[in-house]
This record gives structure tokens, C-alpha cells and sequence, in this order.
């Protein structure tokens, strides 16, 4: 029987998160941690893959561009603050023995959150994401620079409406093998169409600070859970050689080499990521 899929939402002091689940509330969480200017769909149907393995399978929007309503003013939506955002998530819905996955920006934040808190965390699993001073990769500083003042972000991103250019070497292109224009449109949309969440964008890009996830980075042999670094070989901007040396700066890492896949791995290799997950969680259970 094909795991259930509901979608709720959490009211949390920064504002609210959407999130949607898959699997039964019993079974052992797995919570995921998308990318900037991405939303949960950015994970395909992994979630209800690991849901029909009976996981409790958690994918909210987190306030990194692609959420549809703006966080309260005085949210810190710095690196470690979305860090402390997903922390306070898992604490509201009292979550513990977590698989925590992140990739791309989410990767970053993973890593915020285990030097802040990693006491409900079990397991990590982290793909293709910035880390040590990589943050963001070179081919996209310039767009960071530029979300960082709302009004040059508008003119930006409102050209993104077409799927040509959002699709081309110039938007999210390299991030991924498959792409669909239905779905990467609504990664845009909230920020095309809300300043407000223009002005969440630059909360966040003003406080990326390669240096302050450099110092995070290096501090990842504290956490003593097992991880599984789970990298697309095809990866222009965070490349393997990035991966194996984010694994090695855990002290129970293994990374893992998946062909044909860029940065969004989940849409990719949907299959592969999902059976790395519950490879990871079923071995730490």
C-alpha cells in the first residue's frame, strides 16, 4: 500500500512552515532540508518512497526564497538562523532520532544546526551542498550579490518567468538533468510576486559568510552520528572532489558517488537517494 501524503503547516516564533509528509507518525523521522530559491517539491517523490518503507518521510518549505508567505520582521534569517527555524521545528513537533537531508544551501544549514544543537539528531544525510568556504559555489555569486537588494532581485528574477532562460546556463540549468517547467516555475513564483519575500531574500544573502561556514565546517567531527555523503557526479558547482572532502571532516562519513546527477540528486536519481536513506536510517535505527 502506497504511503498516505498529507500536507500541514507549523506556526513557529520566526512564522509559518508548510511541510509535507508522507509514512505513518510512528515510524522514525526523516526530515529534509532543501536549497535557496527551492521549495519541498525539489525532492520529488523520495519522501513517499522512504513513507512506503514505513519512515515518517517530513518535507517543509523553509524560508529560503520559494516559501509563499514572508517570515515576521524580526526573524533572524541568517545561515544559523534557518538553522535555529528547522531546530525549532523539530523541537514543536517533538522529533528525536532524526535522519536529518540536506542539499544544496540546505546543506549549509544542516551543518548550522548540528554545531548548534544536534541532540535530535541521528543520522545525517548531505548532497551536493556548500560547505567550508565554498558558499556559494563561484558560478553563483553574482546572483547572491544581487538578491542581497530586493529591487535588483525583482528585475532578476521576474525574467525567470521564462522557461528558456530559467532553464538555461544562466538560471537553474546546471542544477539538474530533468527539470519541469510546471515545477520550477513555482520555485520562482512567491518571490517574483511578493517583495515581501524579496526582502526575506536579502535577510538571508546578507548574512552568507563563506568564512563563518568554513569555521562550521571544520567543527563536523563533533557529531558522532553516522553520515552518508551522497554526491552527483555530474556536478559542476559542488563537485565531488567538495563531497569527499565534506566527508572526511566527519568522524563516521561515507561518501557515496552517484552517476548521472547534478546538484538536485532527488530528481535525478530519485531511486538511488531514497535507497542511500534508508540504507543510512535502517543501519542507525
Amino acid at each position: 500500500m502506497a504511503a498516505r501524503t498529507t500536507y500541514r503547516e507549523l506556526t513557529l516564533p520566526a512564522g509559518p512552515i508548510p511541510y509535507r509528509q508522507a509514512g505513518p507518525d510512528d515510524g522514525r523521522p526523516v526530515v529534509f532540508v532543501h536549497g535557496f530559491l527551492v521549495d519541498e517539491t525539489v525532492w520529488g517523490d523520495v519522501p513517499e518512497r522512504l513513507g512506503d518503507q514505513g519512515f515518517r518521510a517530513i518535507a517543509p518549505t523553509w524560508p529560503l526564497g520559494a516559501h509563499r508567505t514572508a517570515m515576521n520582521s524580526d526573524a533572524d534569517l541568517s545561515p544559523k538562523g534557518v538553522a535555529q527555524v528547522v531546530l525549532s521545528f523539530l523541537e514543536e513537533l517533538d522529533l528525536r532520532n532524526v535522519v536529518l537531508v540536506g542539499n544544496d544551501t540546505g546543506g549549509a544549514v544542516c551543518q548550522f544546526l548540528l554545531d548548534t544543537d544536534a541532540g535530535r539528531i541521528g543520522a545525517v544525510v548531505l548532497s551536493n551542498c556548500d560547505a567550508f568556504t565554498t558558499f556559494p559555489p563561484a558560478q553563483f555569486k553574482a546572483v547572491f550579490n544581487a538578491g542581497k537588494h530586493p529591487g535588483l532581485a525583482g528585475l532578476i528574477l521576474k525574467a525567470m518567468r521564462w522557461r528558456a532562460l530559467r532553464h538555461s546556463p544562466l538560471g537553474i540549468g546546471p542544477l539538474a538533468h530533468t527539470l519541469e517547467p510546471e515545477r520550477t516555475a513555482g520555485w520562482f513564483a512567491p518571490s517574483i510576486d511578493s517583495p515581501a519575500i524579496r526582502q526575506d531574500i536579502a535577510r538571508f544573502l546578507r548574512r552568507v559568510s563563506p568564512a563563518e561556514l568554513n569555521e562550521v565546517s571544520t567543527r563536523l567531527d563533533r557529531f558522532e552520528g553516522p553520515v552518508a555523503v551522497v554526491w552527483g557526479e555530474d556536478d559542476r558547482a559542488f563537485t565531488p572532489k567538495l563531497g569527499q572532502r565534506l566527508a572526511a571532516a566527519f568522524r563516521d562519513a561515507q561518501f557515496v558517488s552517484v552517476p548521472q546527477a547534478k546538484t538536485l540528486v532527488a530528481l535525478d536519481a530519485p531511486d538511488r537517494f531514497a535507497t542511500e536513506i534508508a540504507k543510512l536510517s535502517t543501519r542507525t535505527a
